[in-house]
């Protein structure tokens, strides 16, 4: 499915408690009540068994390596089991089950052991701090100490600190950054969901929606990505079914911020199904990537959907050669508006991008030909011309999104937006659902102009001088 890295949950017990850390694999699902559990381990994974737990995680560690996975530790709980809620006793320094001493115990046991597993990249710290013991304070004093008793265990992990708020808020550290004995791996990670980013994603304007999430997001902590902090959305997720109105309609704004903003993400959740959650054997998870029986994707599409975001846009690890350019990405289906001729522009990867330049005076202009994008008239192709001074040639960003990029015509002052049909070719029609209405579907006008480092190929439209030409030369 294109996924370089996991973020591997773990309980605090699990590293702290020997009776836990112990147990054999099949005496912790018999004391369950899952019989038939144990019969599919042993038919899938036979010599995990009779391990103990503990041994079990090194493995599924030692797996993830030899597929070149990296993996991110992240203390999800204390107590094994389902995360999260303000009663567990599992959300905060005192809480019942979250003693900080054995928390920090438990962070240098598993730093410690995976000091030599290369593929251990980073170990954030704490899941989601909630609940009435919540205090700026005291997230100050245990987080440092969190961190620094990793970095001594461990010294070539990233350490990755939680907010607060379910790891929604991070804006308390405005006035008063971290500050630790070391530099250059510290991350912050923050939580999005469209059922807590303060969006009534089914009841209001998508578009208005949208626009006042993001700035909501912003303010509580991606900020920091744009003072320079390293941050990672170590949470975000839908409903697969695609059958939730407001999760859809969250998930392509978060989409085109991931994209325009380049982020580091993780999606909850791999798992198809559950063991057992909640009191519940075989808990379907309609978060998760797998299908129940976790043999297929759950939603192909969106597999396809979240390929050009798989790999960055701006770096790290693209060449410093290639200067950065703009390109226009569709987030309803995850691709990039492609030149095919002057006369018709369509979606396809963003590896086939074309590089443009989107200048101070609202040209889109195709950097190797110095073409420019226009419209014609509604409801027909945009397309290329070399004439850039019409007002046709103007694309502002309109729409509390601002991801509808608008124009108008010459002929007659009527402003068009460009809109991408069900196969792709990339139209002019009138603006809709820019506000207000609530019903009104918006998203194959959703565009957004961002920066891109990746290497481009030859464009369609500029044939080199010296020698043949073949499509499948470009990369």
């Amino acid at each position: 499915m294109g996924f370089n890295c996991v973020r591997l949950t773990w309980p605090t017990y699990l590293a702290t408690n020997a009776t836990l850390a112990n147990l054999p694999l099949r005496a912790s699902l018999e004391r369950l009540g899952m019989p038939e559990s144990v019969a599919g381990v042993r038919v899938n994974n036979p010599g995990l068994l009779d391990l103990p737990l503990i041994d079990v995680f090194q493995e599924v560690v030692s797996a993830l390596a030899r597929n070149n996975i990296m993996v991110i530790l992240d203390n999800q709980m204390t107590t094994p089991g389902w995360c999260c809620s303000t009663t567990d006793g599992n959300g905060f320094f005192g809480d019942k089950y979250f003693d900080p001493e054995e928390w920090l115990n438990g962070l240098k046991t598993m730093a410690t052991m995976f000091r030599k597993t290369k593929n251990v990249v980073g170990v954030s710290l704490r899941n989601e701090l909630r609940g009435p013991y919540e205090n700026v304070s005291l997230w100050y004093r245990y987080m440092k100490e969190g961190a620094e008793a990793v970095h001594t265990a461990n010294p070539d992990v990233l350490v990755i600190l939680s907010g607060l708020e379910f790891d929604n808020t991070l804006n308390f550290v405005v006035p008063n950054q971290v500050h630790l004995s070391f530099t250059g791996k510290l991350v912050f990670e923050q939580h999005w969901y469209g059922f807590s980013d303060g969006g009534n994603w089914e009841s209001q304007n998508q578009n208005d929606v949208c626009g006042m999430v993001v700035g909501f997001i912003k303010n509580k902590g991606l900020f920091l990505l744009q003072q320079g902090w390293p941050l990672f959305f170590s949470e975000f997720g839908f409903d697969m079914s695609g059958t939730h109105t407001g999760d859809n309609r969250y998930l392509t704004c978060f989409l085109s911020v991931a994209a325009e903003m380049d982020l580091d993400w993780a999606i909850w959740a791999l798992q198809g199904s559950y063991y057992i959650r909640e009191g519940t054997l075989a808990y379907d998870e309609s978060y998760g990537l797998l299908s129940w029986d976790w043999c297929t994707a759950r939603n192909p599409s969106f597999i396809k959907r979240i390929n050009s975001l798989q790999s960055p846009f701006q770096g790290p690890g693209l060449p410093n050669s290639q200067e950065p350019y703009n390109v226009i990405f569709h987030p309803l289906y995850g691709l990039c508006v492609v030149v095919k001729s002057s006369e018709a522009l369509e979606l396809g990867p963003c590896d086939e991008s074309n590089a443009w330049n989107y200048t101070s005076t609202h040209e889109l202009v195709l950097q190797h030909t110095g073409q420019c994008l226009q419209a014609k008239s509604v409801g027909e192709n945009a397309q290329l011309g070399t004439d850039c001074s019409k007002s046709s040639s103007k694309w502002q960003l309109i729409s509390n999104s601002g991801m509808h990029i608008s124009t108008e015509l010459t002929k007659n002052g009527t402003r068009v937006c460009l809109d991408a049909t069900p196969d792709g070719i990339i139209t002019t029609n009138p603006c809709k659902c820019l506000t207000g209405d609530p019903n009104c579907n918006p998203e194959s006008q959703w565009f957004k102009i961002i920066l891109s480092s990746r290497h481009t190929g030859t464009s369609i439209l500029q044939l080199p001088s010296d020698g043949p030409w073949s499509p499948t030369s470009s990369s």
